[in-house]
């Protein structure tokens, strides 16, 4: 999979000026999503048994905007499940404290409301997300905390690098790639996030499982079976859809019935 991921979007950016203008943005958004799923896979220990093997799989910053360390940490904080979906503590988070939303300004929250719709999650969430992330790591950095600098350091060398295959190599302009590379496949991302947690008072029942077809199940390494995924985050993708259908009267009443049929 980590080869048909790398494979395809080095002969997508390859055969760019040759490819018919149509296919550019479902073919850029699809691998560099699918690259976005392989990092989730890597963080949680795979394919091998060598860490550092493993983050080379999903150093590359085909989206350019996250430095894969950062992402690994966010995500493995997201996956105390007793914390899932509570504001300021989860950090996958798409909800917000009641006292903050009273304190907040009505175009502030115009902005999320339209974030919570499918549409705004695919065409403003991307856009909200580098801003966010851009405040997360200024305050991190003002409040002294230097940890995630080194990431950042890095990052910008892998991103040159990207850049100078995708612009300098295959001759795609930057606002082609940014426009129908990287931001559709961080809302294709966000897709599959788009009801991935709900509140609920017991921590199962925030967890979603969606009944999906195989080209999604393939491009999201089947992390839509994501209540499966929280009870056991280390096991393979590959084992995610039979273990969820040899038991899935028990999955769906561990999450309440929080499922969804496509």
């Amino acid at each position: 999979m980590a080869f048909a991921v790398y494979a395809g979007f080095g002969l997508t950016t390859w055969y760019y000026e040759v490819l018919p203008w149509w296919s550019i943005l479902p073919l850029g958004a699809w691998f560099v999503c699918w690259q976005g799923s392989l990092q989730h896979e890597v963080l949680h220990g795979h394919p091998t048994r060598h860490p550092a093997i493993n983050s080379l799989l999903a150093y590359p910053s085909l989206w350019l905007w996250l430095p894969y360390p950062v992402y690994r940490e966010s995500h493995l904080k997201h996956h105390t499940d007793d914390a899932l979906a509570l504001p300021g503590i989860d950090p996958e988070s798409y909800y917000v404290s009641a006292e903050a939303w009273a304190a907040m300004p009505s175009w502030r929250r115009l902005l999320l409301r339209a974030r919570n719709s499918l549409a705004g999650r695919l065409i403003l969430g991307p856009a909200m997300a580098y801003v966010e992330l851009f405040q997360v790591e200024t305050q991190r950095f003002r409040h002294g905390d230097h940890s995630h600098g080194i990431h950042w350091l890095v990052h910008i060398p892998v991103v040159a690098a990207v850049l100078y295959w995708a612009v300098g190599v295959c001759d795609i302009p930057l606002w082609v790639y940014v426009t129908c590379f990287a931001y559709p496949g961080l809302s294709l991302t966000m897709l599959r996030s788009f009801a991935e947690h709900r509140p609920a008072s017991q921590p199962g029942a925030r967890i979603v499982v969606v009944e999906t077809w195989l080209p999604m199940r393939l491009l999201y390494f089947n992390n839509n079976y994501h209540a499966p995924h929280h009870a056991e985050p280390d096991r393979a993708w590959y084992d995610l859809h039979d273990w969820y259908w040899a038991d899935r009267d028990a999955f769906l009443e561990g999450n309440e019935g929080y499922v969804f049929g496509g």
